[in-house]
């Protein structure tokens, strides 16, 4: 059996991502409920809105489904009391170190994954006791490493690097190119904008036309003096481009920003001054369509892609 299906208890290695402001109740559960894994977006929750979010999860699947926890969440030791506390059975961590917590989280009965960008970061997960690794190429939407290493690069690299499940992330949005990842070693993959982009995201629906409107190279990774990240080229990208072009200092570009910035882009809909978090597979979305075809579809996909494959020879 593929071990990332098994670790997880699902039928296929599909893993939504856990976004800002997209990743409720609605989209993972429907995930879920298709096959696959569903994750809450921990990171743009206030603690009594988690909790909210995780209690209607219950209610919503009897199919396994997790949190996604950013590391540099500012109530990061009251949120693992809460994942505690409410039993949750799976966390997705990313953006720092998980050897504080998987110890923590491994005595509750909790199955953990981390997010890393590099092979080196891979085997400090290892070391540090996690159950799986997701390995992201920069072609993600949001929040990247520094490092600018592609998936199709990264994977058979993190792949020697560890004897864990490898799950790939990074410009996945297709069948096709669930088996690729698969080629190169990975057992799973986690998906970001298909599912920003479904039916049940909680993104805004100006947020979701602008990134169907995309052409390639629409997106860019800059904020690279703060945390690089994946943005929509727009007012604000320029703004934010121009700065780092003149040598602006981390303080200023935070003060372009502005508050919440993010949930300003992708929530509230504001498309020319808000932080648009998508990643460069955005090009090749067509239409805004429900999580469960899409995972349907990906399955699909994949199975005949499978078949292609297998008819070359040379």
């Amino acid at each position: 059996m593929n071990r990332i299906c098994e670790l997880f208890g699902i039928r296929y290695p599909i893993i939504q991502g856990g976004m800002v402001w997209c990743s409720g109740w609605r989209l993972a559960s429907a995930v879920s409920q298709a096959g696959g894994l569903g994750l809450l977006g921990a990171g743009s929750m206030h603690p009594e809105t988690l909790v909210e979010h995780i209690r209607k999860m219950k209610a919503a699947t009897d199919r396994p489904w997790g949190v996604n926890v950013p590391l540099m969440y500012p109530e990061i030791d009251r949120l693992m009391d809460i994942l505690i506390r409410e039993e949750v059975k799976i966390v997705f961590t990313s953006a720092g170190s998980p050897k504080k917590f998987t110890p923590m989280l491994h005595e509750a009965g909790v199955t953990v994954a981390h997010v890393v960008s590099s092979s080196k970061f891979a085997r400090k997960c290892e070391e540090a006791g996690v159950d799986a690794i997701v390995a992201e190429g920069f072609e993600a939407g949001g929040h990247n490493g520094r490092e600018e290493t592609t998936t199709l690069t990264l994977i058979p690299q993190v792949r020697r690097a560890t004897g864990l499940p490898v799950v790939a992330a990074g410009g996945i949005g297709s069948g096709e190119a669930m088996l690729a990842a698969m080629a190169l070693g990975a057992e799973g993959v986690q998906i970001g904008t298909l599912f920003a982009l479904s039916a049940e995201s909680s993104a805004s629906e100006a947020f979701k036309q602008r990134c169907l409107a995309l052409d390639e190279g629409g997106t860019m990774l800059c904020l690279k003096k703060l945390s690089p990240t994946r943005l929509v080229q727009n007012g604000l990208f320029d703004k934010v481009a121009e700065a780092e072009a003149r040598g602006a200092n981390s303080e200023e570009l935070r003060d372009i920003l502005g508050k919440a910035a993010s949930k300003r882009g992708i929530f509230e809909g504001d498309t020319e001054q808000g932080e648009l978090e998508i990643g460069q597979i955005a090009s090749s979305v067509d239409a805004i369509r429900p999580a469960g075809d899409i995972v349907r579809q990906l399955v699909e996909d994949f199975r005949k892609a499978q078949k292609d494959v297998a008819a070359i020879d040379f």
